[in-house]
C-alpha cells in the first residue's frame, strides 16, 4: 500500500486538444504550472524547473519525457537535483463528449528521501490535488469561457 502511486481525476469544460495544449505548451503552462522555459513533447525532451513550498525551500527538478501519444498521453520522469530518487509522471486524457477527463499518475515516489518531508506522498498529494483540481481547471475553463462568451 505504501509504494501505491498517486492518482488523481479531473473532468475539464473543454475538448482534449485544449487540455492537450495547456500540457504540452511552455507558454501555456507558465500560466497554471511551473515556469517552464522550453518544452517539446516528444520522448527524450529533458526540461527542468525550479519550484517548493516557499522561497526557502526551493528545487531544482530534472525531468525528461519519456511517452507521447499525442491527444491522449504523457510521461515524463521527476527527480530532484542534488537528491536520490526518480519518479515518473503520466498525463492521461480521454474524451467524454464535449468535457475532457485527465488522469494524473506520479509512480515512485517512495524513492524520494524519507527525511524530507517536501517529497512525501502527502506533499505531492497536496501539490498536485492544487495544480490539476483548481490551477489546470481555472485557467482551461477560464480560456474556453473566453471563447464561448456571445456578446
Amino acid at each position: 500500500m505504501k509504494n501505491e502511486p498517486f492518482v488523481i481525476e479531473q473532468t475539464y469544460m473543454a475538448s482534449v486538444e485544449r487540455v492537450w495544449n495547456a500540457i504540452t505548451s511552455s507558454e501555456e503552462m507558465k500560466q497554471w504550472y511551473f515556469d517552464i522555459t522550453e518544452f517539446i513533447p516528444e520522448p527524450g525532451f529533458e526540461f527542468q524547473f525550479v519550484a517548493g513550498p516557499d522561497e526557502k525551500r526551493q528545487y531544482r527538478h530534472l525531468c525528461k519525457v519519456t511517452e507521447v501519444i499525442p491527444m491522449q498521453k504523457l510521461a515524463y520522469s521527476w527527480q530532484f537535483e542534488g537528491y536520490e530518487g526518480k519518479s515518473l509522471v503520466t498525463f492521461e486524457l480521454w474524451p467524454q463528449g464535449e468535457l475532457t477527463r485527465l488522469q494524473l499518475t506520479h509512480e515512485g515516489l517512495e524513492s524520494f528521501p524519507v527525511t524530507q518531508p517536501d517529497f512525501s506522498k502527502d506533499s505531492f498529494a497536496e501539490g498536485w490535488t492544487w495544480i490539476i483540481g483548481t490551477a489546470l481547471k481555472m485557467y482551461i475553463e477560464k480560456a474556453v469561457n473566453r471563447t464561448t462568451k456571445s456578446y
